[in-house]
């Protein structure tokens, strides 16, 4: 992770653990002014406030507070800040194969293009600025790959020149239960999503969808009930919540406190007593 700033200009850039292809930058700026340059990947961003002005394939362009600004690969654009407010956003930086892969998903052959250096799509703005916050954050490598890559699908199936139909997803009841036995098994750890899609024989993406369309929950979801599950058990056997947490794979007490309630509608400690209480 990679920070700096002073009394106008705030930035950090960091990666995150098992998204490869992947850069966050979370920054502020009233004084910066980028030269024309280029990346060899995509730069998709969300403008939190302020505004951001930059020339982008022959047109001057201005991203305003809750509209996403766009660059692909090879293409040089610059960058300033549109009024003396400067701006502030949050941008993920994707290499190049990362969208490829997922474009080959919708049945698009090649890099998605996208001929717009500024999108006004709020629902695909939200989305991102939730996610940048909760990788910032911290969350679970499940949860960060499945979500990412859902969204990439709705940028490019939206925005993208030719954006790809999704294959339809039915029911393939062999493939989720692997992956639910596999997820049960695993869920004390922090499986990968790859990993899990290849032992229920599917494609990331198309795992994603035929998990949700097939059980009504994403992977992620299901993992988190297994965790509160075998919580349960290691409570009534009387074990304190800080060493059941440890051991469920939440990340901390106050972690399993939250999910346990929101899926139970009491405490890991109120459940605990409770049992002993009889």
């Amino acid at each position: 992770m990679a920070t700096s700033g002073h009394t106008t200009e705030q930035s950090m850039a960091w990666r995150i653990s098992g998204l490869d292809g992947l850069e966050l930058l979370r920054a502020s700026f009233r004084t910066q002014t980028f030269p024309r340059h280029f990346h060899d990947g995509y730069a998709l961003g969300v403008i939190e406030s302020g505004a951001l002005a930059f020339r982008y394939q022959g047109a001057d362009l201005v991203a305003a507070p809750g509209e996403i600004n766009l660059v692909v690969p090879g293409l040089a654009h610059d960058g300033h800040a549109a009024s003396d407010q400067g701006w502030a956003y949050r941008m993920f930086y994707l290499e190049a194969d990362l969208p490829r892969a997922v474009a080959g998903e919708l049945g698009r052959a090649g890099l998605p293009h996208f001929r717009a250096g500024v999108l006004r799509d709020p629902a695909l703005a939200r989305d991102l600025l939730a996610l940048h916050h909760r990788l910032e954050s911290g969350m679970d490598r499940l949860a960060a790959q499945s979500g990412l890559l859902s969204l990439l699908a709705a940028w490019i199936t939206r925005h993208a020149d030719d954006g790809g139909t999704p294959p339809r997803a039915g029911r393939e009841p062999r493939a989720v239960a692997l992956a639910r036995e596999f997820l049960a098994a695993r869920c004390a750890e922090d499986p990968d999503l790859a990993e899990t899609a290849r032992v229920a024989g599917l494609s990331p993406f198309h795992f994603l969808r035929v998990f949700r369309r097939t059980t009504g929950l994403t992977p992620h979801a299901f993992l988190v009930q297994c965790r509160v599950r075998r919580a349960q058990g290691l409570l009534r056997r009387g074990l304190d919540p800080a060493r059941v947490a440890a051991e469920t794979g939440f990340a901390d007490q106050s972690h399993l406190t939250r999910q346990f309630k929101r899926l139970t509608g009491v405490t890991p400690a109120a459940y605990r007593n409770s049992l002993q209480d009889r």
